[in-house]
Formats: structure tokens, C-alpha cells, sequence
């Protein structure tokens, strides 16, 4: 298991390393004001459905059934081919009907751009960009299929080819002086063409001749219909979080290309840490739980808890003490300027009081999925986005645009907390060993530590740091710094033990 996530942490870094430099590039030619809200307002659609219907309601509950029909050799392959194409006709409708009403779609999701110009440029830029929907929705089926077999590479390895054509397609603006908006809402649907291709090649090649077949309303997809629907709304909390933070900051010009940064900031180690544990967890979960290995299932979780928390811990608390430096080496150039780079710094911190619920969240949601449980997070899933709604629009008129992320913040708790108590009926499947528990809080002190170093090295080498080369060195070194001083202090609080990871990571063993 660890091996699978640490196959998905390397792809899955590659490919947020490559959207750092593709918003670098973003926030350089375009800057932060009208166009880029109205891209960033326009790309959010096709990436929240696709996260609601594909990885995220979809794969939750396809996941688990094709793993356990794996494990029992019980018609995988023609399961799946009915589940592509019921998924196909689903997707084909929504992206017809949002063609349709894309005015009405951006006006529910972004009302502040309503009588300006950001308006009309995202009904625009979405005509173009909803399509991917359609492919890359193919593509995560196919993935899931893919991981369910313990193939992880491609399927980790896809988005990367996002990020590598969008950051052509900004380089060759660049040095050809074409419109960079044009060419780079036309890459995003040729993205997902990529992208389904390169996974359907992959399925093949593993031994899943996985086809479409004609949609058909047979027991099998009526069962995962009624695992899906309730999915929809737990697995995307907090897209729909982030899209009512998109309602609230859409009344301030410039907002939403804050929180978006902001957001690929915290995004990096969510992506790579919690991302990865929930894609592996969940069909080994599966397939431990269909063959009645319940010690086995408690060890797995234990496991992916341990190296989730140890992992991004840290992480949080860089980005609560270190926000700006890290969004100024990213981001101010160009046509951002220093305000646009403190309020994404401000935000980032927010996010960063968040991050290890966003990450607890990923990692006790395959529990219930594995056991085919999506009611539950779904009950909890509304009072979570209940709380956030609240709390964005209720703070508004005080806090203005920043009350989007506090809210995103509290809410994440909430849904955790709630999550976490409801586990135990689950057994020990879903509890803590002591041993584990005690770790995590061990790496909490040294991520602690770790924080208020390097935010007293900011207070004192900040104000010397000027120019736009030294911002990178400066943000490079406090991140490198960081790690190294992170991984003395975990093995000095006895959160991390080396012999134990190299035993772990050992084929033989």
C-alpha cells in the first residue's frame, strides 16, 4: 500500500508542480483582474461536475464494486463497460443542457459578474471548456479501474498532460504574441481527449478490454445509481464549498484569482498526500472487507492515517506561518502585484488551519465507501455545506471576500468531526491504534516547532528580500529548510522512525 501511494504522491506531485507553473505563467501574461476570474469562474464548472460525477460520486461507487467483483472474479470487465456507458449518457446530457444554460450556470455560481464585462466572458470561456467534462469523466472511470487492480502510474500519471499542454499553449502565446486567453480555453477540451487516451491505452494494456456498451437500466446500475447519488454531494463538500466562496468573492474584483492561488497553494500538499492515501485506500479497503480480512482493513487505515497526517501536517503548518513568501515566489510577477499577493497569502494561511481536515476528510470517506455507506456522509455532507453557507454569507458584510475561506475552514472541521464519530460503528476497522495516535501528535509538536522557525527567520530576513530572483531562492530555501528541520524534529519527537520506513518500503520485506 505504501508503495501504491507513494507511486500516486510522485505523479500526483509532478502534475501540481506543473499547475504551479502554469498559474505562474497564468497570473504573468493575464494577471489577476477580470479575464482571469472570468477563466478561473468558467474552468471551475467542468471541474466541479467532473468531481461530483466522476471522481467523486462515481468512482465512489464504482470503486468498490468492481473491486470486490475483481476479487471474486465476478464479471468485472462487463460491469464496467455497463458503467461507461450509463456514465457517458449521464455526462453527454449535463454537458448539452449546460451548452444550453451556460448564462444561467454562471449567473447561480458567479452572480457578481453580473452587468460586467467578467460575465459574458465566462459564459463564453465555459462554452468552450464544458465539453472536457465528457472526456476526462471516461478517463477517471477508466482510472478507478485501474487502481482497483493496483495499476496506479497512469492513471496518477494523466493530469500532468493537462498542465503540460496548458503551459504550451501559454509559452507559445508568449513567444508568438497570439491571444493567450484563445489558445488556452481551446486546450483544455483537446487536454481531456489526451488524457482519456492515454488512460484507455493503459486499461488495455493491464488486461481491462474495458469498451462502452449501450446504457441500459439493468440491477447492477441501479445499485450503483443508489451508491452514487448520495456520493455526489459527500465526495464534492468541498467543491461546493469553494463554489459558494466563488458567490462571495465574485463581488470583489480580483477575489476569486486570489482564492484560486491561494487555493493551488494548499491544493499541492492535499494533492499529493491525502489524494493519494484516499485512491489507494479505497479498493484496498474493498477488497479486504469482501474477503472478510477486517484486521487487515484496520491495519490499511491505521496505515494511510499515520503517513497522511505525518505528511501534511508540516505542510499546514508552513503554509500558516509562511504564506506570503510562498505566494510571492509564485505569483508576483507580471501583472500581480504586492496587494494581490498578500491577500492570497492571507487566504492561503486560512486554508492552511484547514488542511489537515481537508486531509482527514479524504482519509475516513474510503471507510464508509468501501462499505457501500454513502448516506451517512451525505446527511453530513449538508451540514457541513449548511455551516459554510452561513458562515461565507453571514461574515460577508464584516469580513467581505475573506470570510469565503474562514468559512471553508470551519466547515471542513465540522464535516470531520461528525465523519470520525460516525465511524465507529465500522469497529475497529476505522479506530486508531494508540501507537499511531500517539505519532500523529508527536508530528503536530515537531510541525509546531518546525512553523515558528521559520517564521521568526521571515521576520528577520523578510523586509531584505526585494527582487524577483531572490523571492524564489528565498522561498526555495525556506521550504528546503523546512523539510530538513521537520525531519530532525520528527525523529527527535519519535514521530518517524527511519528503519521502520526503509522496512517498509522494502520489496523483500
Amino acid at each position: 500500500m505504501l508503495r501504491g501511494f507513494m507511486t500516486v504522491s510522485f505523479w500526483t506531485l509532478l502534475s501540481r508542480v506543473l499547475g504551479m507553473l502554469r498559474e505562474v505563467l497564468l497570473f504573468a501574461l493575464i494577471g489577476a483582474g477580470p479575464i482571469l476570474d472570468a477563466f478561473f469562474a468558467a474552468f471551475r464548472l467542468p471541474n466541479m461536475f467532473r468531481r461530483f460525477f466522476a471522481e467523486g460520486a462515481f468512482n465512489a461507487a464504482f470503486v468498490p464494486q468492481f473491486s470486490k467483483r475483481l476479487e471474486a472474479d465476478d464479471r468485472p470487465i462487463a460491469f464496467a463497460n455497463q458503467a461507461m456507458g450509463g456514465l457517458t449518457f449521464v455526462v453527454l446530457i449535463l454537458t448539452g443542457f449546460a451548452m444550453v444554460f451556460m448564462p444561467a450556470l454562471v449567473w447561480v455560481t458567479a452572480n457578481g459578474f453580473a452587468g460586467d464585462a467578467r460575465f459574458d466572458l465566462t459564459v463564453d470561456f465555459g462554452r468552450v471548456m464544458f465539453p472536457y467534462i465528457v472526456f476526462i469523466s471516461m478517463a477517471a472511470l477508466l482510472s478507478g479501474a485501474l487502481n482497483a487492480k493496483r495499476h496506479f502510474a497512469m492513471a496518477a500519471a494523466a493530469p500532468v498532460f493537462l498542465n503540460i499542454l496548458i503551459i504550451f499553449a501559454l509559452c507559445l502565446a508568449w513567444a508568438t504574441g497570439a491571444d493567450a486567453t484563445l489558445l488556452l480555453i481551446w486546450t483544455i477540451p483537446f487536454a481531456g481527449v489526451v488524457q482519456l487516451t492515454m488512460v484507455w491505452i493503459a486499461t488495455h494494456r493491464a488486461g481491462l478490454p474495458i469498451f462502452m456498451s449501450r446504457p441500459r437500466w439493468t440491477p447492477e446500475m441501479r445499485q450503483l445509481g443508489a451508491i452514487a447519488a448520495p456520493a455526489a454531494l459527500a465526495n464534492g463538500v468541498v467543491q461546493i464549498n469553494l463554489l459558494v466562496g466563488q458567490l462571495v468573492s465574485s463581488q470583489t474584483t480580483g477575489a476569486i484569482s486570489w482564492l484560486y492561488g491561494a487555493d493551488r497553494l494548499y491544493q499541492l500538499p492535499l494533492g499529493v498526500v491525502s489524494i493519494g492515501i484516499g485512491i489507494v485506500l479505497l479498493p484496498e479497503l474493498s477488497r479486504r472487507l469482501k474477503a472478510g480480512d477486517h484486521s487487515g482493513s484496520a491495519t490499511a487505515y491505521n496505515r494511510a492515517a499515520e503517513i497522511s497526517m505525518i505528511l501534511s501536517l508540516p505542510a499546514a503548518a508552513a503554509l500558516i506561518a509562511i504564506p506570503v513568501p510562498l505566494a510571492s515566489a509564485l505569483f508576483e510577477h507580471g501583472a500581480t502585484g504586492r496587494d494581490d499577493i498578500l491577500a492570497i497569502g492571507l487566504a492561503t494561511a486560512i486554508y492552511g488551519l484547514g488542511l489537515p481536515a481537508f486531509n482527514w476528510q479524504k482519509l475516513i470517506q474510503p471507510v464508509f465507501f468501501a462499505n457501500e455507506d454513502t448516506k451517512t456522509p451525505f446527511r453530513f455532507a449538508l451540514i457541513s455545506m449548511l455551516i459554510n453557507a452561513v458562515l461565507a454569507i453571514g461574515l460577508m458584510p464584516w469580513l467581505g471576500w475573506i470570510s469565503a475561506p474562514i468559512a471553508t475552514t470551519i466547515s471542513a472541521w465540522a464535516m470531520v468531526g461528525m465523519l470520525v464519530v460516525a465511524s465507529r460503528k465500522f469497529g475497529q476497522v476505522a479506530i486508531l491504534e494508540n501507537s499511531v495516535a500517539s505519532r500523529i501528535w508527536r508530528a503536530a509538536g515537531a510541525s509546531i516547532t518546525m512553523a515558528v522557525i521559520l517564521w521568526t527567520v521571515t521576520l528577520w530576513l523578510g523586509p531584505m528580500i526585494s527582487t524577483t530572483v531572490l523571492r524564489v531562492i528565498y522561498a526555495v530555501g525556506l521550504t528546503v529548510s523546512g523539510m530538513l528541520i521537520y525531519a530532525v524534529l520528527a525523529q527527535k519527537f519519535g514521530a518517524v522512525r527511519m528503519g521502520e520506513l526503509r522496512r517498509a518500503l522494502s520489496r523483500r520485506n
